[in-house]
């Protein structure tokens, strides 16, 4: 695969699980570096393991420059040993706090963000504002024994004037989190929406396709691009059983599913472009 080309269009290029090179303006923005080969293991934390049946779409070499890479958790299937050791220690890293005190001891520059906490990013007349967005990684026992998990909203603004919000889920089941969510940014054109209904321990951990139909249901966006469904054995929910759920539901959200190696517009009415 070639590196993204930089264009004027807003773009993602999927590379696998929940990675994800975004192109927003002048912008570049990597988005949780898991680049595990096929058959190499991902740590979940907890003695926990799971094998990769995937062969992402690139590698840290093959990367464009970043302005930024937007982290919502640190688990191994997104964070893994390959970005600990490849990626560029130039950009910010924006995550969790817990997942900034680990990576900055590791030598990245990180920013721990809670909440609704934002951090603005710069380039000329442009402005990237990253806004740190609740999530649910699982309830219960469960929920402790799980690392902190963060949504992230991606604002792009030229001269003041919003031209892109982008929505990423991060690991999160569904629930109240995300109708406040809406109500606080009502008009969300892109969702990058982590599926796979991931299992552990007998828990629900990601969303399944139901759930995945009640996001959209929720959250409004205008386009969703469904990710992380079939990249490790702890997913359970393939990404058909969420195309099929969603299209039962009729909602007015264009699903735009995308292959590793593959890019795609953000704007609502575009097709791949590659």
């Amino acid at each position: 695969m070639t590196k993204p080309e930089n264009t004027s269009t807003d773009t993602l290029t999927f590379v696998g699980t929940a990675t994800t090179v975004l192109r927003l303006g002048e912008f570049t923005v990597l988005t949780d570096p898991n680049f595990l080969h096929r058959g190499q293991r991902a740590y979940l934390g907890k003695g926990l393991w799971s094998r990769r049946l995937t062969e992402p779409a690139l590698q840290p070499a093959g990367l464009p420059p970043l302005d930024a890479v937007v982290l919502s958790h640190l688990h191994g299937d997104h964070f893994d040993r390959i970005a600990r050791r490849d990626l560029a220690r130039a950009q910010p890293v924006l995550t969790t706090p817990a997942a900034a005190r680990r990576l900055r001891d590791w030598g990245f520059d990180t920013h721990g963000l809670r909440t609704w906490e934002r951090v603005e990013l710069a380039k000329g007349r442009e402005t990237l504002t990253v806004e740190a967005l609740p999530g649910i990684h699982a309830r219960g026992l469960m929920g402790a024994l799980l690392p902190p998990v963060m949504g992230s909203l991606l604002e792009h603004r030229v001269m003041g004037r919003v031209r892109r919000r982008v929505y990423l889920s991060g690991d999160t089941l569904t629930g109240d989190q995300l109708t406040e969510i809406a109500e606080r940014h009502p008009d969300l054109h892109t969702a990058v929406v982590h599926l796979g209904g991931t299992r552990v321990l007998l828990h629900t951990v990601t969303m399944d396709a139901d759930q995945g139909v009640d996001f959209l249901r929720r959250a409004r966006p205008r386009v969703a691009v469904p990710v992380h469904h079939d990249d490790y054995r702890v997913f359970r929910s393939p990404l058909s059983a969420f195309l099929e759920a969603a299209a039962r539901a009729a909602l007015p959200t264009t699903i735009r599913p995308v292959e590793r190696g593959q890019t795609v517009s953000l704007a609502p009415a575009a097709a791949p472009e590659g």
